[in-house]
């Protein structure tokens, strides 16, 4: 198995543990914040031609303080949790309107491609405004000196 893609002829028939490891840019996660791997730590269940994949994804993100506007390293781990068939068990639309809706995903009966919902779920995890700690003071309003590093000379008038 490479990266996010599933062997799923690998997989034992009932339930199996499966680590799968890839880089940040394999599952469309961009540079410069996502710097490094993508790791998941999965129980796949296989009963015939279906899959359901139950698990969590971990990785650190490199993010800019909205306050100090520093970067810093947030450590990052997200649910997992898909549904497969393989591909022609249902109608085209029926596939469509599923896949669509996030429901299911469909596989070949070879590889279930895991990569978009291991970012999706990563970056659903990261927060609208990143602080790199909540007692962060900030910048000084008048002069931009960064108030962590404690008094400064700037006239707060």
């Amino acid at each position: 198995m490479t990266g996010f893609v599933l062997d799923i002829g690998t997989v034992r028939a009932g339930l199996d543990r499966v680590e799968l490891e890839g880089a940040a840019a394999d599952v469309g996660l961009s540079q410069p914040e996502w710097r490094e791997q993508v790791r998941g730590s999965f129980t796949v269940e296989r009963s015939g031609e279906r899959v359901s994949v139950r698990g969590s994804v971990q990785s650190r993100t490199h993010l800019e303080c909205v306050r100090c506007l520093r970067e810093f390293t947030l450590p990052l781990e997200a649910p997992i949790v898909v549904y497969a068939e393989r591909s022609g068990s249902t109608s085209r639309e029926e596939q469509e309107a599923l896949e669509r809706d996030d429901f299911m995903l469909f596989h070949d009966g070879r590889r279930l491609d895991l990569r978009d919902p291991v970012r999706e779920a990563l970056l659903l995890e990261m927060p609208i405004t990143p602080v790199c700690r909540e007692d962060c003071p900030g910048l000084c309003p008048k002069c931009g000196a960064d108030l962590a590093l404690g008094e400064h000379d700037c006239p707060r008038g």
